[in-house]
């Protein structure tokens, strides 16, 4: 058995997409990213999610039984409020918990490394 290499690691999603260009396209990497991130084993310590990611936890996300699939590994999914309000999207939220700036700076600093999508 491997030892999971994203242990110590806080993966941040600023948009509800991977790459630019084509939205469809984008939405669909970002859902293949995370599904193979759970296939992999290598979990991370949390995804924190702000700015446009937050969109990603929305009860229409094109990835929630990605993150659905990670959250119930014990993958914290830390959804910023504040965006969250932004976007009109607090009775939405479909999966992760809601969280606040001081949470992020948290997961972050309690990381060995930070993965920004």
């Amino acid at each position: 058995m491997s030892s999971n290499a994203y242990a110590n690691t806080v993966i941040v999603v600023g948009n509800d997409g991977l790459g630019h260009g084509d939205d469809t396209l984008r939405r669909k990497v970002i859902g293949t990213y995370f599904r193979t991130l759970f296939e992999s084993g290598n979990l991370p310590r949390a995804i924190l999610f702000y700015t446009r990611g937050v969109l990603l936890s929305a009860d229409d996300s094109p990835c929630l039984a990605e993150l659905k699939a990670l959250s119930d590994a014990g993958v914290p999914l830390i959804i910023c409020r504040t965006c969250l309000e932004y976007f009109n999207l607090m009775d939405r939220v479909a999966v992760g918990e809601i969280g606040n700036m001081l949470n992020v700076i948290e997961a972050q600093g309690a990381a060995e490394k930070v993965i920004t999508l």
